[in-house]
């Protein structure tokens, strides 16, 4: 299987071998054998977030393919298979508030608490309740609580020990309304005529996110090349005020945002001022004509071509503000 049919960036060579579970059995026992015999497992969700090498992945790949939802009081328990702007219109539909911010985020249930995908304000750690796993060191299921996922901003302990541990089910309990959690985010308030911690009409939120990420190609759309990428391909810098005051000594004005006990900077305003407009391109890679925090394929691009422009990209923006930026995707046999 070419790896590059499989990610929304199109790239990546062959795995050696490729497996679709279809149960959380296959799953595991697919992991299980790779385990026993020495050869590298890679368990892929829906190809959204991560970045494989030109040279493809020596060992098994195992697609999840699990499929279930199940509502038990006011919880819902999710397959890790499923797709997740799925499972965000049926909240939508059923009146249940909290991940609709996160409309039109590609990708599968299993792979939302391990980033913690955010969009607009809100963050999966907001209505996850617990995780089921598969803890490939002990050979047992293990239900995680929301405290043990130890969430941060894009980050988990799951994604610390992506290699141990295979997310089975994730377990959710949104509110029940038909208005949406308080709007925390400016852009998102103003499209919708509201004010910051006010709420609005559930579905309507939803449409309203839909748009705004379309109108930055974040939506996949086979007839928009902007949207041949892996979403946002660094994420925003977080520091300390004391870090942030030398940035503002350095660059002057620079937007910012609260991320707990620290300030959030957009890394999208960073790499525009360190000379990367929206388009700028390198052969087959650019930034997205849209937003410049997304890298496509513009057709025909390598693994090598794409990390060359964000090696760049990551250079220049240090050069110029002494602020490192780091990869949001999975890098499988390549990196920065």
């Amino acid at each position: 299987m070419e790896l590059r049919q499989c990610t929304t960036l199109a790239l990546g060579g062959q795995a050696r071998r490729f497996v679709e579970a279809r149960d959380d059995r296959a799953l595991v026992e697919t992991v299980r054998e790779c385990d026993a015999r020495g050869e590298p497992a890679f368990v892929l969700g829906g190809g959204s977030n991560v970045v494989f090498a030109d040279e493809g992945f020596d060992g098994t790949v195992v697609r999840v393919a699990t499929r279930g939802i199940a509502f038990d009081d006011e919880s819902v328990h999710v397959a890790a298979g499923e797709p997740w702007d799925d499972l965000v219109a049926l909240f939508a539909s059923t009146n249940r508030a909290g991940v609709e911010c996160m409309s039109g985020i590609p990708g599968l249930v299993g792979a939302t608490p391990m980033q913690n995908v955010g969009a607009y304000g809100q963050e999966v750690k907001d209505t996850i309740t617990d995780v089921r796993v598969w803890d490939r060191r002990s050979g047992a299921q293990l239900t995680l609580s929301r405290e043990a996922c130890r969430f941060s901003y894009r980050h988990s302990m799951l994604k610390e020990q992506s290699d141990r541990f295979v997310v089975l089910r994730v377990t959710f309990r949104p509110e029940r309304s038909s208005e949406s959690a308080p709007i925390r985010y400016a852009e998102l308030a103003r499209a919708l005529g509201a004010r910051e911690g006010e709420r609005a009409d559930l579905r309507r939120v939803r449409e309203t996110v839909l748009a705004l990420r379309r109108g930055k190609g974040m939506v996949l759309d086979p007839n928009d090349p902007d949207t041949t990428s892996a979403g946002s391909f660094f994420t925003n810098p977080t520091m300390d005020e004391a870090a942030y005051d030398a940035l503002r000594r350095r660059a002057g004005d620079v937007p910012r945002f609260s991320e707990g006990d620290r300030v959030k900077v957009p890394a999208a305003w960073l790499i525009e001022r360190a000379g990367f407009a929206k388009g700028t391109a390198r052969g087959p890679a650019a930034i997205s004509s849209k937003h410049a925090l997304a890298i496509t394929n513009r057709g025909g691009a390598s693994t090598k071509d794409v990390l060359a422009l964000a090696r760049e990209i990551r250079d220049a923006v240090h050069a110029r503000f002494g602020v490192t930026l780091v990869a949001e995707p999975v890098l499988v046999g390549c990196g920065l």
